[in-house]
């Protein structure tokens, strides 16, 4: 999240709001989100939100904890990110909860809507704003996945299960594992510099991809909502 554009810009503020929604049995990833936020803007007010009252924790670490769900307990906050939230609701409800949040954020919010597996190793999320879904991006630990589509199972509940022949995300996945296919004779210099040469192959093959500014530890790939969306 340090790294995308529009995070870093809702955050431009003074004493910017941020809500981590849906935090679980833990308050570990809030506290170290902070953490990490806080080296773009040190100034920054971290809320978790949990809807099960005896899962909120006393404040730690910079952090408060409180009771609140989709509504965001009336916050009106620049960033919000809801991970693993929405697996657990049918793909039907995703439009009406988007709106929810987006009604509730700063009018120069943004939210991050997405899935992960148990440790972060793959991530996906969509990012939206006050109007609605802006983009899609996939995030992956090298080490632990052989190609982009490996990512499928973690895809967000508005995608999941769209990943079939026809559907614009099941094209960019087959696309990107052809284009990883492609940059083999990179893979001895290390998958990220296979990923980047994979990357730049996309672009050329008419993805609009965005170029990560800095060198990253994961490989990512992010493009306009509207090439993925349903």
């Amino acid at each position: 999240m340090t790294h995308e554009p529009a995070v870093r810009t809702a955050l431009d503020a003074a004493r910017p709001l941020v809500v981590d929604l849906g935090y679980g049995a833990r308050p570990d990833t809030t506290v170290e989100m902070a953490g990490r936020l806080r080296r773009v803007a040190p100034d920054l007010e971290m809320v978790g939100l949990e809807i099960d009252p005896a899962r909120v924790v006393e404040p730690r670490d910079g952090v408060r904890f409180a009771l609140g769900g989709f509504e965001l307990a009336g916050l009106r906050p620049r960033v919000v990110r809801a991970f693993n939230v929405l697996r657990q609701y049918d793909e039907a409800e995703v439009a009406g909860f988007w709106a929810q949040l987006r009604a509730g954020i700063d009018p120069d919010g943004v939210i991050v809507e997405g899935t992960c597996d148990e440790i972060g190793r793959r991530c996906t999320w969509v990012l939206l704003d006050a109007s609605g879904p802006v983009s899609l991006t996939l995030s992956w630990a090298p080490a632990h996945s052989e190609r982009p589509s490996d990512l499928a199972p973690r895809l967000p509940k508005a995608l999941i299960h769209r990943n079939v022949a026809g559907e614009r995300i099941h094209d960019l996945l087959q696309l990107a594992d052809q284009c990883w296919d492609t940059a083999a004779p990179l893979a001895p210099y290390g998958p990220r510099v296979r990923w980047r040469h994979a990357l730049e192959l996309l672009r050329d093959r008419g993805v609009a991809c965005a170029v990560p500014r800095r060198r990253l530890s994961d490989n990512v790939l992010t493009v306009p909502w509207d090439v993925v969306a349903p």
